[in-house]
């Protein structure tokens, strides 16, 4: 348990972005970290279906396709900037073994990539249940032309 509940895990959040782009070296998860904590965090950041879906496929694009960590995959932004129709299925209640204070501490870049790394994995696992959507979604987007 993190120590002042939700604001005290939001404040961790705000910290540790702030310092993604004050420094490059630590921004090259960015898009990870963003991922990982809104599934974590789905009551104020997957309040509908497409913004669970860009979470969600953002988190299996960069695990499961080496996506860009950093700022994940225009394809996707592209399909969920459109008029996509998506059901929004039943979120986890069990969210991972890790929390965002999990990465508080890491001191060089590379510690940091390797726990947002450790954190992302472990949310991932406790979305196992929605793994084949996110699959599902991601084929949908990568199919889905928009634009002019």
């Amino acid at each position: 348990m993190i120590e002042g509940g939700t604001a005290g895990c939001r404040a961790i959040f705000e910290e540790l972005i702030a310092r993604d782009f004050s420094d490059l070296g630590y921004f090259s998860v960015h898009r990870m970290l963003v991922d990982t904590y809104s599934l974590q965090h789905p009551d104020s950041y997957c309040r509908s279906a497409k913004s669970l879906a860009a979470h969600l496929c953002g988190l299996c694009q960069i695990l499961e396709t080496e996506a860009n960590r950093a700022v994940g995959d225009a394809a996707l932004r592209r399909w969920l900037d459109g008029k996509v129709s998506l059901a929004k299925p039943e979120i986890p209640a069990f969210r991972g073994d890790l929390t965002i204070a999990s990465v508080r501490d890491a001191t060089t870049p590379a510690d940091h990539a390797a726990a947002v790394d450790r954190w992302a994995e472990s949310t991932w696992r406790a979305y196992a249940s929605l793994h084949d959507l996110a699959r599902d979604w991601l084929e949908r987007a990568r199919t889905t032309t928009t634009g002019p």
